[in-house]
């Protein structure tokens, strides 16, 4: 076998011990997918009826709301997904797993990647279960089938940048303690964003923080492919932008931590 094929085949090994500890530990998976959902209700049916008729629009209330909460809402459900990953690195580097690995002729990269496709295999379960119960309670999207497709890859590499950010946070922790918390910032930004009300109601100088952070062009494309809206060229650009800058940062952050130690 190639050397490619080797890491193929011990990255789908690390892959299906991700997904044993998923099936292992359910309770921090449905924490991690039910975070989202529980922000989603609680917006929608308590704050939803005010916001929603503050937004205008020929409906308003919570019917309106809903149309412009969920695109943030599958952002904050791959917050809420990373969370797991910076946990689940700093539990391996922490329990001496990964000494264990360095004595086998298995593929170094292969620890990382197994954490980061199964990381984006939880992050697309949560939005999916997120975008079902927006559906449930009255939430239509417009786009069409290169719509979806567009989405799909967006949510993609959003979700790339940001697994390997947190992998490298991971990595960098000196406790699981630690790694718990310090993805803490990543939930709060769609707060300070155009997750859950548009940026140009805020005040001068959180608006001008709003409008140049990364996930208010992250929500703002989502929201365009999710109604069939022309994408801004500004917000896509950063989009990609962004992702790749987090995925660089946390790839060199975690092979410098990972071959450290």
């Amino acid at each position: 076998m190639s050397t490619l094929a080797y890491t193929v085949s011990d990255t789908s090994t690390m892959l299906r011990r991700q997904l044993k500890h998923m099936l292992r530990y359910p309770s921090l998976t449905a924490m991690l997918v039910g975070m989202p959902v529980v922000f989603l209700l609680l917006f929608v049916f308590v704050f939803g009826g005010t916001i929603g008729d503050g937004l205008g629009g020929p409906t308003g209330g919570r019917e309106a709301y809903l149309t412009y909460l969920t695109p943030g809402m599958l952002l904050m459900a791959i917050v809420a997904a990373v969370q797991g990953t910076a946990i689940s690195v700093a539990m391996d580097m922490t329990e001496g797993i990964i000494d264990r690995f360095r004595t086998m002729s298995i593929a170094r990269v292969s620890v990382l990647t197994g954490h980061v496709i199964g990381s984006m295999i939880q992050a697309f379960l949560s939005m999916a279960v997120t975008f079902g119960v927006a559906v449930a309670i009255g939430f239509r999207p417009e786009a069409g089938p290169l719509g979806y497709l567009g989405l799909v890859g967006v949510l993609a590499l959003i979700s790339f940048g940001l697994i390997w950010l947190t992998v490298g946070l991971g990595m960098a922790a000196k406790t699981v303690e630690e790694a718990s918390n310090s993805p803490m910032p990543l939930m709060l930004l769609p707060f300070l964003g155009s997750a859950f009300v548009p940026t140009d109601s805020m005040p001068q100088v959180v608006q001008y923080f709003a409008e140049y952070q990364p996930f208010t062009p992250f929500i703002e494309v989502v929201r365009s492919l999710l109604f069939a809206n022309p994408v801004d060229g500004t917000d896509l650009i950063l989009t990609i932008a962004w992702s790749l800058a987090f995925a660089l940062l946390g790839y060199v952050v975690a092979k410098k931590k990972f071959n450290k130690r």
